[in-house]
Protein backbone atom coordinates (compact mmCIF):
# COMPACT_ATOMS: atom_id res chain seq x y z
CA UNK A 1 0.00 0.00 0.00
CA UNK A 2 1.51 3.32 -1.12
CA UNK A 3 1.60 6.22 1.28
CA UNK A 4 -0.31 9.29 0.08
CA UNK A 5 2.19 12.17 0.17
CA UNK A 6 0.88 15.75 0.10
CA UNK A 7 2.82 18.36 -1.86
CA UNK A 8 3.34 21.74 -0.18
CA UNK A 9 4.30 25.00 -1.98
CA UNK A 10 3.88 28.76 -1.87
CA UNK A 11 0.40 30.12 -2.11
CA UNK A 12 -0.52 32.90 -4.52
CA UNK A 13 -0.76 35.37 -1.62
CA UNK A 14 2.73 34.51 -0.41
CA UNK A 15 4.13 34.87 -3.91
CA UNK A 16 2.53 38.28 -4.37
CA UNK A 17 3.86 39.47 -1.01
CA UNK A 18 7.37 38.31 -1.93
CA UNK A 19 7.25 40.01 -5.31
CA UNK A 20 5.90 43.21 -3.76
CA UNK A 21 8.65 43.24 -1.11
CA UNK A 22 11.29 42.68 -3.80
CA UNK A 23 9.84 45.48 -5.94
CA UNK A 24 9.87 47.94 -3.03
CA UNK A 25 13.48 47.02 -2.24
CA UNK A 26 14.52 47.53 -5.86
CA UNK A 27 12.81 50.92 -5.89
CA UNK A 28 14.82 52.03 -2.85
CA UNK A 29 18.01 50.73 -4.44
CA UNK A 30 17.24 52.59 -7.68
CA UNK A 31 16.59 55.80 -5.74
CA UNK A 32 19.88 55.44 -3.89
CA UNK A 33 21.67 54.83 -7.19
CA UNK A 34 20.21 57.98 -8.77
CA UNK A 35 21.11 60.03 -5.69
CA UNK A 36 24.65 58.68 -5.86
CA UNK A 37 24.92 59.61 -9.53
CA UNK A 38 23.68 63.14 -8.77
CA UNK A 39 26.17 63.73 -5.96
CA UNK A 40 28.97 62.19 -8.02
CA UNK A 41 28.19 64.53 -10.92
CA UNK A 42 27.96 67.52 -8.60
CA UNK A 43 31.30 66.66 -6.99
CA UNK A 44 32.94 66.28 -10.40
CA UNK A 45 31.58 69.61 -11.60
CA UNK A 46 32.76 71.39 -8.47
CA UNK A 47 36.25 69.99 -9.01
CA UNK A 48 36.18 71.09 -12.66
CA UNK A 49 34.89 74.53 -11.65
CA UNK A 50 37.77 75.07 -9.21
CA UNK A 51 40.36 74.17 -11.86
CA UNK A 52 38.60 76.22 -14.55
CA UNK A 53 38.42 79.25 -12.23
CA UNK A 54 42.15 79.00 -11.47
CA UNK A 55 42.86 78.91 -15.21
CA UNK A 56 40.53 81.85 -15.85
CA UNK A 57 42.24 83.98 -13.19
CA UNK A 58 45.63 83.03 -14.63
CA UNK A 59 44.50 84.17 -18.09
CA UNK A 60 43.24 87.43 -16.62
CA UNK A 61 46.68 88.02 -15.11
CA UNK A 62 48.33 87.28 -18.46
CA UNK A 63 46.02 89.33 -20.67
CA UNK A 64 45.63 92.02 -18.04
CA UNK A 65 43.05 94.74 -17.57
CA UNK A 66 43.36 98.45 -18.22
CA UNK A 67 43.16 99.94 -14.71
CA UNK A 68 42.33 103.33 -16.23
CA UNK A 69 39.26 102.02 -18.05
CA UNK A 70 36.37 104.44 -17.57
CA UNK A 71 34.04 101.56 -16.83
CA UNK A 72 36.10 100.18 -13.96
CA UNK A 73 34.70 101.60 -10.71
CA UNK A 74 34.30 100.82 -7.04
CA UNK A 75 30.53 101.23 -6.74
CA UNK A 76 29.71 98.45 -9.20
CA UNK A 77 31.00 95.66 -11.40
CA UNK A 78 31.80 95.48 -15.11
CA UNK A 79 32.34 92.42 -17.27
CA UNK A 80 35.96 91.53 -17.97
CA UNK A 81 34.74 91.63 -21.55
CA UNK A 82 34.50 94.01 -23.38
CA UNK A 83 37.01 96.27 -21.51
CA UNK A 84 39.65 93.66 -22.38
CA UNK A 85 39.36 92.01 -25.78
CA UNK A 86 39.87 88.31 -25.21
CA UNK A 87 39.04 85.77 -27.92
CA UNK A 88 35.84 83.84 -27.20
CA UNK A 89 37.67 80.51 -27.32
CA UNK A 90 39.84 81.65 -24.40
CA UNK A 91 36.71 81.52 -22.25
CA UNK A 92 36.25 77.80 -22.89
CA UNK A 93 37.40 74.98 -20.64
CA UNK A 94 39.28 72.72 -21.03
CA UNK A 95 41.79 74.57 -23.21
CA UNK A 96 41.82 72.09 -26.06
CA UNK A 97 41.07 72.29 -29.76
CA UNK A 98 38.64 69.38 -29.57
CA UNK A 99 35.21 71.00 -29.47
CA UNK A 100 33.52 67.92 -27.97
CA UNK A 101 35.63 68.22 -24.81
CA UNK A 102 35.01 71.93 -24.22
CA UNK A 103 31.95 71.58 -22.04
CA UNK A 104 32.47 74.55 -19.71
CA UNK A 105 33.09 78.28 -20.05
CA UNK A 106 33.74 81.21 -17.75
CA UNK A 107 32.71 84.82 -17.44
CA UNK A 108 34.29 87.34 -15.06
CA UNK A 109 33.19 90.47 -13.20
CA UNK A 110 35.59 93.19 -12.05
CA UNK A 111 35.27 95.93 -9.44
CA UNK A 112 37.92 98.30 -8.14
CA UNK A 113 38.33 97.98 -4.39
CA UNK A 114 37.39 101.17 -2.53
CA UNK A 115 40.45 103.24 -1.64
CA UNK A 116 42.78 100.67 -3.16
CA UNK A 117 44.61 99.87 -6.39
CA UNK A 118 43.39 96.28 -6.22
CA UNK A 119 40.61 94.82 -8.38
CA UNK A 120 38.07 92.33 -7.07
CA UNK A 121 37.48 89.65 -9.71
CA UNK A 122 34.55 87.23 -9.58
CA UNK A 123 34.67 84.26 -11.95
CA UNK A 124 31.52 82.30 -12.77
CA UNK A 125 32.00 78.84 -14.28
CA UNK A 126 29.12 77.53 -16.42
CA UNK A 127 28.29 74.35 -18.28
CA UNK A 128 27.22 75.01 -21.83
CA UNK A 129 24.73 73.29 -24.10
CA UNK A 130 25.78 72.66 -27.68
CA UNK A 131 23.82 74.81 -30.10
CA UNK A 132 22.15 76.88 -27.38
CA UNK A 133 22.02 80.68 -27.34
CA UNK A 134 22.24 82.84 -24.23
CA UNK A 135 21.02 86.29 -23.14
CA UNK A 136 23.16 89.41 -22.80
CA UNK A 137 22.47 93.09 -22.11
CA UNK A 138 22.90 95.48 -24.99
CA UNK A 139 25.48 98.18 -24.44
CA UNK A 140 25.38 101.89 -25.12
CA UNK A 141 22.05 103.60 -25.63
CA UNK A 142 20.29 100.25 -25.87
CA UNK A 143 21.07 99.25 -22.29
CA UNK A 144 19.39 97.53 -20.45
CA UNK A 145 17.57 95.86 -23.34
CA UNK A 146 18.29 92.20 -23.98
CA UNK A 147 19.84 90.44 -26.94
CA UNK A 148 21.72 87.23 -27.56
CA UNK A 149 25.33 86.88 -26.48
CA UNK A 150 27.80 87.65 -29.29
CA UNK A 151 30.15 84.92 -28.09
CA UNK A 152 27.41 82.29 -27.97
CA UNK A 153 28.50 81.40 -24.42
CA UNK A 154 26.69 81.75 -21.09
CA UNK A 155 27.24 85.28 -19.83
CA UNK A 156 26.55 87.10 -16.59
CA UNK A 157 24.08 89.97 -16.77
CA UNK A 158 22.52 92.32 -14.27
CA UNK A 159 19.01 91.78 -12.94
CA UNK A 160 17.04 94.36 -10.96
CA UNK A 161 15.92 93.44 -7.42
CA UNK A 162 13.96 95.32 -4.76
CA UNK A 163 13.31 94.82 -1.07
CA UNK A 164 10.51 92.31 -0.73
CA UNK A 165 9.41 93.30 2.79
CA UNK A 166 9.63 96.28 5.10
CA UNK A 167 12.39 94.60 7.12
CA UNK A 168 15.88 95.66 6.02
CA UNK A 169 17.61 92.47 7.19
CA UNK A 170 15.76 89.68 5.41
CA UNK A 171 16.61 86.77 3.15
CA UNK A 172 13.60 87.48 0.92
CA UNK A 173 13.88 89.90 -1.99
CA UNK A 174 11.85 90.50 -5.12
CA UNK A 175 12.85 90.48 -8.77
CA UNK A 176 11.95 93.35 -11.07
CA UNK A 177 11.78 93.17 -14.86
CA UNK A 178 14.07 95.98 -16.08
CA UNK A 179 12.38 96.16 -19.50
CA UNK A 180 8.75 95.00 -19.07
CA UNK A 181 7.75 95.83 -22.65
CA UNK A 182 10.25 93.63 -24.50
CA UNK A 183 8.26 90.41 -24.07
CA UNK A 184 11.15 88.67 -22.26
CA UNK A 185 10.39 87.47 -18.75
CA UNK A 186 13.49 88.36 -16.75
CA UNK A 187 11.99 86.66 -13.70
CA UNK A 188 12.83 83.36 -15.41
CA UNK A 189 16.54 84.20 -15.24
CA UNK A 190 16.59 83.44 -11.51
CA UNK A 191 15.39 80.03 -10.33
CA UNK A 192 16.05 77.61 -7.47
CA UNK A 193 19.78 77.07 -7.07
CA UNK A 194 20.82 80.18 -9.01
CA UNK A 195 23.84 82.12 -7.73
CA UNK A 196 23.60 85.91 -7.40
CA UNK A 197 26.50 88.37 -7.11
CA UNK A 198 25.63 91.74 -5.59
CA UNK A 199 26.70 94.46 -8.02
CA UNK A 200 27.54 96.98 -5.29
CA UNK A 201 29.63 94.79 -2.98
CA UNK A 202 30.42 91.50 -4.74
CA UNK A 203 28.75 89.45 -2.02
CA UNK A 204 27.53 86.06 -3.23
CA UNK A 205 24.10 84.58 -2.51
CA UNK A 206 22.43 81.33 -3.49
CA UNK A 207 18.70 81.19 -4.26
CA UNK A 208 17.06 78.54 -2.10
CA UNK A 209 13.60 79.00 -3.53
CA UNK A 210 11.70 81.05 -6.05
CA UNK A 211 8.10 81.23 -4.91
CA UNK A 212 5.25 80.31 -7.20
CA UNK A 213 3.04 82.97 -5.65
CA UNK A 214 4.12 85.70 -5.95
CA UNK A 215 6.47 84.60 -8.76
CA UNK A 216 8.78 87.59 -8.34
CA UNK A 217 9.85 86.77 -4.76
CA UNK A 218 12.91 84.65 -3.98
CA UNK A 219 14.43 83.30 -0.76
CA UNK A 220 18.19 83.51 -0.31
CA UNK A 221 20.52 81.31 1.70
CA UNK A 222 21.24 84.18 4.12
CA UNK A 223 19.88 87.65 4.95
CA UNK A 224 20.65 90.38 2.44
CA UNK A 225 23.47 92.61 3.65
CA UNK A 226 24.66 93.93 0.29
CA UNK A 227 23.93 97.18 -1.50
CA UNK A 228 20.78 99.22 -0.96
CA UNK A 229 17.68 97.69 -2.56
CA UNK A 230 14.84 100.05 -1.71
CA UNK A 231 11.22 99.57 -2.62
CA UNK A 232 11.35 101.84 -5.69
CA UNK A 233 14.38 101.66 -7.97
CA UNK A 234 16.07 98.82 -6.06
CA UNK A 235 19.53 97.49 -6.81
CA UNK A 236 21.22 95.07 -9.17
CA UNK A 237 22.64 91.57 -8.95
CA UNK A 238 24.59 89.57 -11.51
CA UNK A 239 23.34 86.15 -12.62
CA UNK A 240 24.04 83.76 -15.48
CA UNK A 241 20.58 82.96 -16.88
CA UNK A 242 19.64 79.68 -18.57
CA UNK A 243 19.71 79.38 -22.36
CA UNK A 244 17.15 81.45 -24.29
CA UNK A 245 15.15 78.26 -24.84
CA UNK A 246 15.09 77.57 -21.10
CA UNK A 247 16.60 74.78 -19.04
CA UNK A 248 18.54 74.38 -15.80
CA UNK A 249 20.88 76.88 -14.21
CA UNK A 250 24.21 76.77 -16.06
CA UNK A 251 26.50 77.94 -13.21
CA UNK A 252 28.49 75.20 -11.47
CA UNK A 253 30.78 77.40 -9.36
CA UNK A 254 31.64 80.99 -8.41
CA UNK A 255 35.09 82.05 -7.21
CA UNK A 256 36.56 85.40 -6.14
CA UNK A 257 40.08 86.75 -5.98
CA UNK A 258 41.72 90.15 -5.64
CA UNK A 259 44.23 90.99 -8.40
CA UNK A 260 46.57 93.85 -9.08
CA UNK A 261 47.11 94.61 -12.76
CA UNK A 262 50.13 96.49 -14.07
CA UNK A 263 49.55 100.21 -13.79
CA UNK A 264 46.77 99.89 -11.22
Amino acid sequence: MMENRRQYGFSLTETLLAVGTLAIGLMFIAGTFLTGVYFSTTSTEQTVAAVAAAEALAKMRIYGLDPNSSGLKSEGHVLYEPPTRLAAEEHLYPSTRQEAQRQYSWTALCRRMTGSRLVQCTVLISRQTTGATYWARKGGAGWPQLGTSDSGLPQALRVNIVQGTASANTNEVSLKDAVPGDGIDELGFVNDGAILVDDATGQIYRVLERYGNPPDKIRLDRPWTGGAIGSSSGGWVWVVPPATSGGRNPVVGVYQDVLQFPGS
